[in-house]
């Protein structure tokens, strides 16, 4: 299992495409969530969405249809 990054996100956003993601029945993690200073804070420290480099191109289907 090797993680790749889906993409970053604000705090909330972060766990609402983990949300929809695990919907699928794709596992994946929220990282750097604790470090955020204040919600909203995307472009101060982005919070990443990781998930198995064998579920990226699954995964990235599902956002973009979400978009």
């Amino acid at each position: 299992m090797a993680l790749v990054e889906l993409g970053r996100f604000d705090r909330q956003e972060a766990f609402i495409v983990q949300g929809r993601l695990e919907d699928e029945g794709i596992p994946s993690f929220v990282f750097d969530a604790g470090t955020s200073i204040a919600d909203g804070s995307y472009l101060l420290i982005p919070v990443r969405v990781m998930v198995d480099d064998e579920d990226a191109a699954t995964a990235r289907a599902i956002l973009d249809s979400a978009a």
